[in-house]
């Protein structure tokens, strides 16, 4: 008797597990839509607290809080940190405001890119700074060399995709 109940018990708990946890298809594929715009996904994401010091130093946050859209090659705090010593603070002296503002703007693409735009290419894409990125996504993806660590994280106005280092216009 006791194992009867018990193995009934146990059947109806399953069943009741079973229908706790069923999820509607449209609940489990539709992302939550992004509520903040490049500048602040980046100041809240906690890595990225040089690239916005080195943005508002430039006076870039407004051009990078506007419509867009935007794909932003994200170097880390970490990838800052890499640069040779002194560099990143020379870069933010107001005598250099015009070669960071190449700088970071080298780090951006007009338009959104998303990583499966680019999976199995390599290609020259040109920068709101002027010249061109190579990036090539046949393994991967690298952007001039930096490897994107993190892909896709979106904004209200555009991407970013995290890198491991600052990319350099020539």
């Amino acid at each position: 008797m006791f194992r009867r109940t018990f193995i009934a018990a146990l059947a109806l708990g399953s069943v009741g597990l079973v229908a706790a946890c069923e999820v509607s298809a449209e609940t489990a594929v539709t992302p939550a839509a992004p509520t903040m715009d490049i500048v602040d996904t980046a100041a809240s994401a906690g890595q990225f607290n040089t690239l916005v010091a080195a943005v508002q130093a430039a006076g870039l946050v407004d051009t990078l809080k506007g419509d867009g859209p935007f794909t932003v090659f994200a170097p880390t705090d970490a990838a800052f940190a890499a640069l040779p010593e002194g560099t990143v603070d020379s870069l933010l002296l107001p005598e250099n405001r015009d070669t960071l503002v190449a700088v970071l703007t080298y780090h951006v693409v007009p338009g959104k890119v998303m990583a499966g735009d680019l999976a199995g290419k390599k290609l020259a894409v040109a920068t709101v700074q002027g010249s061109t990125v190579d990036i090539d996504a046949t393994g991967g993806v690298m952007v001039d060399g930096a490897n994107v660590t993190t892909a896709d994280i979106e904004a209200t106005n555009g991407v970013i995709h995290v890198i491991d280092a600052v990319i350099l216009p020539e």
